[in-house]
């Protein structure tokens, strides 16, 4: 299986990079738009919407959207407000969804109310993170793919390092294989990852303290995103939101941690 993941993400990474540092924002904003909304139609399944039409319109709802906050921008990077807005909007979600990891059972009983939460949930974590990237890309491609090499640190640091030393569970109801040990090994190799990438694109010295903490919220963020979708998983029992990747399952399952990290990365 770990071969198979480490081939899976060898094929997927070169193109995320080249999609960042070879596309214009608006078409990188388009590429993110196909992979979030694919990642939204997976949620949708965890929230319980079985019907294929009732999940094409919910998915047409979030498309338009986010055209409306394209159109919102008039075109121009000077007025990208309404990006920036979702963005702090997104981090405020994430902050409330802190306490829903607390309450394992809020929104766990299957009825219509916990569809709406989830469904809710859904459109507050996707849409903020979908602005996020074009916020970052437009102040520099490298910014962008800097937060997603800090991410992909923090999930393969936290992968070893849990495999290796992991025995106390981080969070064993929610997802019972992850361990403080593994969180640590994450969180060290996202921040270094961070402040050295931040380094050689140009950030002075002066300020890597500073990139240094917003990376270390980034990576605490992220694994708030990385369990917030365990959760909606052990909801419902199922182990993967897909099985479009091979060895990673579906594509909530790869963007996860993503959610919650790019908005708070474009914040900080």
């Amino acid at each position: 299986m770990t071969r198979i993941r480490v081939l899976a993400a060898l094929a997927m990474a070169p193109v995320a990079i080249a999609a960042v540092l070879l596309l214009p924002t608006p078409w990188m904003l388009l590429l993110a738009a196909i992979v979030f909304l694919a990642a939204l139609w997976e949620w949708f399944a965890l929230a319980e919407v079985d019907d294929s039409l009732a999940r094409g319109a919910l998915l047409v709802l979030n498309l338009l959207l986010m055209v409306a906050l394209v159109w919102g921008t008039g075109g121009t990077a000077a007025t990208l407000v309404l990006f920036k807005l979702a963005v702090v909007l997104g981090v405020l979600w994430w902050l409330l969804a802190m306490l829903w990891l607390v309450h394992f059972d809020f929104a766990s009983d299957h009825d219509t109310h916990a569809r709406v939460f989830k469904l809710a949930a859904a459109t507050l974590a996707v849409v903020p993170a979908w602005c996020a990237p074009g916020l970052l890309h437009n102040d520099g491609p490298a910014w962008l793919l800097l937060v997603l090499m800090t991410v992909w640190a923090t999930d393969t640091g936290a992968y070893f390092a849990g495999r290796r030393f992991g025995k106390r569970k981080l969070a064993p109801r929610i997802s019972p294989n992850k361990t403080l040990e593994g969180l640590l090994g994450g969180v060290v190799a996202g921040v270094l990852v961070a402040t050295l990438g931040a380094w050689l694109i140009g950030a002075g010295v002066a300020a890597l303290p500073l990139v240094a903490l917003v990376a270390l919220l980034t990576v605490l963020f992220s694994v708030v995103g990385d369990l917030l979708e365990s959760l909606l998983k052990r909801h419902v029992g199922a182990k993967d939101s897909g099985n479009l990747i091979p060895g990673h399952g579906g594509i909530m399952d790869r963007i996860d941690s993503q959610l919650a990290a790019l908005p708070v990365f474009a914040l900080g």
